[in-house]
């Protein structure tokens, strides 16, 4: 069994696969880590793992993960399954390299958008030969929320809205409306400029907002929510094969 962990700023997302088969995912505080780990482990006699990590962890938490499943551990160094033609390889996140993994195992020979949309949304593109160009950094939406709050004397902090107005006829509805539909706009306009150079595009939407976004979103798409779990799972196969 494969161990996948994805550590976030506050949240823990974790995954096990049989080869590619998901058999179970869950969700957690950053302080249950440890615990969680032996449960898994217990249930599904975990053979190998992969860590991927945007923020960092105690050394004390991180010894105890090592003695538990000795991780590999995603950077820009480990072997991947695309090439990556990225300037800066050393800047680049370890979430966008577990999406570029996702893309070229379930979209082989594909030019592929994967567009997450999580605390920030990024847009990031794999050609048909498998390399990894590049891509854009935006706002997500609970920063452009906080953003129009932070940055003025009297505009409420909401939160996103089911429904997405017609017209902005109250203050919250302002917001609201330019917070959700700039979002949309914008993916539509990215997916557009790339659909301009790639008449064969395959475009992947994914992250925190999936389900939200993909409800307002017009373009063709795949909405899978679980691609970044599915994508570090593709690693460790890669280097595990490799």
């Amino acid at each position: 069994m494969n161990l996948v962990i994805d550590i976030g700023n506050t949240q823990i997302k974790v995954a096990v696969f049989e080869d590619t088969i998901l058999l179970y995912k869950d969700q957690f505080p950053k302080d249950q880590i440890i615990s969680k780990i032996i449960s898994i482990d217990e249930q599904y006699e975990i053979k190998r793992s992969i860590v991927s990590h945007v923020s960092s962890l105690d050394n004390e938490v991180w010894q105890d993960i090592e003695g538990l499943i000795k991780p590999l551990k995603l950077n820009y160094k480990t072997q991947l399954p695309f090439k990556n033609k990225y300037q800066t390889p050393n800047t680049l996140g370890v979430d966008r390299i577990a999406l570029m993994a996702g893309a070229i195992s379930q979209f082989p020979k594909n030019n592929v958008l994967v567009i997450d949309a999580g605390s920030c949304i990024t847009f990031d593109f794999l050609n048909e030969d498998g390399s990894y160009e590049g891509g854009d950094i935006s706002p997500g939406i609970h920063m452009r929320y906080k953003a129009v709050n932070h940055f003025t004397a009297n505009l409420p902090l909401l939160e996103k809205s089911e429904h997405i107005p017609e017209i902005g006829n109250s203050t919250e509805n302002a917001i609201h409306r330019g917070v959700l539909n700039g979002v949309i706009q914008e993916i539509e306009g990215v997916i557009s400029q790339y659909k301009a150079i790639y008449q064969k595009l395959t475009v992947v939407l994914t992250g925190g907002d999936t389900i939200f976004l993909a409800k307002n979103i017009k373009s063709s798409i795949f909405a899978i929510p679980n691609f970044l779990l599915e994508g570090l799972n593709s690693i460790l196969i890669h280097n595990i094969e490799g």
